[in-house]
């Protein structure tokens, strides 16, 4: 959701096969590790299979004082060679929005305290699909000494995703805070609720309609925020239905805002307070795709309807918590928002016609160097941040 942040977008892991060197006198460290989720492997545009999975690191004594997290070793266990290694740059783009390094780019975890590690990790074409993740943590300690945490096993989900259809017709489209981006609000905002802590939106991605030169809006970039609707390119396009399912939830008449115009915050973490007009389509047991955003009036379905795959759901709109005229769409394991797991998926075919930042598709003087009609096939493959598409 909100689709509109800052201009501009971080580069997601660096994740070399440089490996650190093995310390054999580091002490271990006071630290629990665990994931959040078991995640799967997905396909991603490029060509690439990806996990996506957060670690949670827990400073657990008061008496221990502050850890410096200075690396992280990434193994295909039982092997010995890493498949990765996160340190400097990479840390920090494997963290969620507002966190930054120390000065010495370690990752500072204040004695009880917590930290959370997105990791995009990218897997060798020349391996199997491991069964088992192990990392190996290095910190420093105030006095400046090392110690390390070896292990942490994370288990891979052997599920395939799941495959899907376009969610709009036609046109080029813009995948923001799209997977792949720690710092995107969708991927770095962590829910706790009711003793869990879950990820609703970790694949999530806001689709925003592009002209023929890759625009999304036809304003000058300094004049967004007296932007009409009618000048954003994807505004009322159709939303349609990603597969055969069973609609579970919706909303309409929440009123359409103007582009840029300031959100009241909301406390309420559930769909009828976050997304505005929605739909909410169950296509698979416990598999739930969520649109959200969708124009005042045009919500097409009601709960319990059958659709088929590319059925209108509805139009593209401009409401709850959004900033700007563009379809949300993620899937996770549940019909509510708190609780819920962000799923992979990917969709079956699209032609990926370059690729971009926020900040070119929302200024109308860039120069996007698109030929629509002329993209990459792609196929059974998620789009990841930054991807222009056509359907």
């Amino acid at each position: 959701m909100g689709g509109l942040t800052q201009f501009g977008q971080g580069l997601i892991l660096a994740a070399g096969l440089a490996s650190s060197a093995v310390n054999t006198h580091a002490e271990t460290a006071p630290i629990e590790a665990h994931a959040v989720f078991s995640p799967q492997i997905v396909s991603g545009s490029d060509a690439l299979r990806h996990v996506a999975y957060e670690l949670v690191l827990d400073n657990f004594y008061d008496s221990t004082g502050v850890l410096q997290l200075t690396g992280i070793d990434i193994f295909a266990a039982p092997s010995t060679k890493p498949l990765a290694h996160i340190g400097g740059s990479g840390l920090a783009a494997a963290l969620p929005p507002g966190v930054e390094l120390s000065a010495d780019n370690s990752l500072s975890i204040k004695a009880g305290g917590h930290a959370v590690i997105l990791i995009w990790l990218a897997l060798p074409r020349d391996i199997a699909v491991p069964r088992v993740l192990s990392h190996r943590l290095e910190f420093k300690t105030q006095t400046g000494a090392v110690q390390t945490v070896d292990g942490v096993p994370v288990r891979i989900d052997t599920t395939p995703p799941i495959i899907i259809g376009p969610p709009v017709r036609g046109g080029l489209w813009f995948a923001d805070e799209g997977p792949g981006n720690a710092q995107s609000h969708h991927w770095g905002g962590l829910i706790a609720d009711n003793g869990q802590l879950t990820i609703p939106q970790r694949y999530a991605i806001d689709l925003f309609g592009l002209d023929a030169k890759g625009h999304a809006v036809a304003a000058p970039i300094d004049k967004l925020a007296q932007s009409r609707l009618t000048d954003w390119a994807g505004f009322d396009s159709e939303v349609l239905a990603v597969a055969d399912g069973v609609v579970r939830d919706f909303q309409d008449g929440v009123p359409t805002h103007d582009p840029l115009a300031p959100q009241a915050p909301t406390n309420d973490l559930t769909p009828t307070s976050l997304y505005g007009n929605y739909v909410i389509l169950e296509i698979a047991p416990n598999i739930f795709v969520h649109y959200a955003h969708l124009n005042t009036g045009s919500v097409a379905v009601k709960i319990g309807d059958r659709v088929k795959r590319g059925e209108i759901l509805g139009h593209l709109g401009d409401t709850g918590q959004a900033g700007a005229p563009h379809l949300h769409i993620h899937l996770s394991n549940s019909v509510n928002f708190a609780g819920s797991e962000g799923l992979p998926f990917q969709i079956d075919a699209f032609n990926l016609v370059g690729r971009g930042t926020e900040g070119e598709a929302l200024n109308a003087e860039s120069d996007m160097h698109l030929s629509p009609g002329k993209g990459k096939p792609v196929h059974d493959a998620m789009p990841l941040n930054g991807d222009i598409l056509e359907f």
